[in-house]
Order: C-alpha cells, then sequence, then structure tokens
C-alpha cells in the first residue's frame, strides 16, 4: 500500500445520460477517508466500494454545480437510515450552506434524526482547514465567472468554485475541482506533487499537457473527460503520453483505485 489512495467512485462530465457516475472522489491518506464531491449515485458507489457511512472522516464539496452536489440529500438520508454515529462536517462554498440546510429540513433529514452532530463549514480561499493530520488548501477557481458576468446581478451570490491541496508530513495531492482555464491550475503545481487529479472538460488537452510537462509530479489522473474527449481516448492517450514522458497518467475509469 502507497502513502495515499484515490478511489474515483465518478468520472464523469456535466451531462446526463452517459454510463459513467458525476463527480465523487474517495482520498485515504494520513490514516483519514474523505470525500471529494457528491455526484449522483455516490450512495450505492459508496457502498459498492465497501466503504461505511462511519468510514467517513470528511466531505468537501468543490462547487454547487448538480454533477458535484446531485447526490448529497440521498447519501445524507443513507446516513440517518444506516446509523452514522460519529460527527461530520461538510466543507462547502459558503452560499450553498443555508440552501442545503433548508433542502434536508424539506425532505425530512432533520439533524436531530442524525446520531452524530452533522455540521457545514464554509470554505475559503487559501485559508487551510485542518481534519486530523491531514491539511486542506483551498484554492479559487474561475469556473463560474462567466455565469457571476451575465447573472450575478439578479442572482447575488458567490459563485465560488474551488481546488485542494491535501497535506500530510510526506505526501502532497491536488485536486482541480472544475476550472476556467489552465492558468487555475498554476497555485496547485507550485511545489511538488505526488497525485494530481485534474479535470479535462473545460481546458484544451494541448494547453494543459503544455502546462504539466516537465512538473514534478508523480502521477496524474484525469477526469470530469468531455464526450468530445472521451470519443477521441486513443488520441488523447497518445498526446498525453509524447507531453508528459515519464510521468505516470491515468485517464480515470468509474471505480477505478490508484495508488501512489
Amino acid at each position: 500500500m502507497g502513502k495515499a489512495t484515490l478511489h474515483a467512485l465518478g468520472t464523469g462530465d456535466g451531462w446526463a445520460g452517459d454510463s459513467r457516475g458525476r463527480s465523487a472522489f474517495v482520498y485515504g491518506l494520513g490514516g483519514r477517508t474523505l470525500l471529494v464531491d457528491c455526484g449522483e449515485p455516490v450512495s450505492s458507489r459508496l457502498r459498492a466500494a465497501g466503504i461505511a457511512p462511519d468510514d467517513l472522516d470528511g466531505i468537501l464539496l468543490t462547487h454547487l454545480h448538480c454533477d458535484h452536489i446531485g447526490g448529497f440529500f440521498m447519501l445524507m438520508q443513507g446516513f440517518w437510515l444506516e446509523n452514522r454515529t460519529r460527527d461530520l462536517t461538510v466543507h462547502m462554498p459558503a452560499e450553498g450552506l443555508e440552501p442545503v440546510r433548508r433542502m434536508l429540513d424539506a425532505a425530512f433529514i432533520f439533524r436531530e434524526l442524525m446520531p452524530g452532530e452533522l455540521d457545514f463549514a464554509p470554505i475559503t480561499a487559501s485559508e487551510p482547514l485542518q481534519i486530523g493530520p491531514v491539511k486542506i488548501t483551498p484554492h479559487p477557481t474561475t469556473h463560474l465567472e462567466t455565469l457571476r458576468e451575465h447573472f450575478q446581478e439578479k442572482y447575488p451570490q458567490g459563485f465560488e468554485a474551488f481546488s485542494f491541496i491535501f497535506e500530510t508530513e510526506d505526501t502532497r495531492i491536488a485536486h482541480s475541482g472544475d476550472i476556467g482555464g489552465a492558468a487555475d491550475l498554476e497555485p496547485l503545481l507550485d511545489q511538488p506533487l505526488d497525485l494530481f487529479c485534474c479535470e479535462l472538460a473545460h481546458v484544451e488537452p494541448a494547453e494543459l499537457f503544455d502546462l504539466l510537462a516537465g512538473k514534478p509530479i508523480g502521477h496524474v489522473c484525469f477526469t470530469h473527460l468531455s464526450r468530445q474527449y472521451r470519443e477521441n481516448l486513443g488520441v488523447l492517450k497518445a498526446q498525453a503520453a509524447e507531453a508528459l514522458g515519464e510521468m505516470g497518467v491515468t485517464f480515470l475509469e468509474d471505480d477505478q483505485l490508484v495508488e501512489c
């Protein structure tokens, strides 16, 4: 067993209808089990992976698009019915705190039904949070900036989206979340990485591969591939191999486990 693991529960893009699950990833490092995003059908994928409700030490939501949180409410209902006993904090963009609480109440998943405490905490850019020995630093992305430009006057909310750096004494992992462009990745790459889980739906592959080439990354895992890229996966793999050389590269499939 390596220093850390990444279990890809769902690797699909934002479009409904193909066989892939939506974004959900379980990281195991520092003796902690962390769930990043809750795209559907996260509940059944966790069960299939042998991860019980009480196994999770924390949940982080990169942003509030439904392909990243669409399975969250069923997950919470499962925690209630399966009698999760441990306290749990869900970290998410601040704009989601009250709507998510209200939706849980509207769905009759009241806090009083949970044997353990269920808490929600806002993510603040560049402000680290700690889950056991794991330090997690959020970095903002511009994924929602176009929507902000068009709709913030009518819908005055934060339009926040985040990537994460996970660090223990001997491991450094980056998770890109959804991005607005390759420049969003630069804060994640300023130090060596053991593992980098990077989305490939909102950036041109050639630009992304050029950015990553020569960087001190032990292993890069591409996920969230748009359909146009997935349909030409063989060509894409060849381009990545040529650009990235000896770097370990995986194009993630659902239920795939990667160690670093």
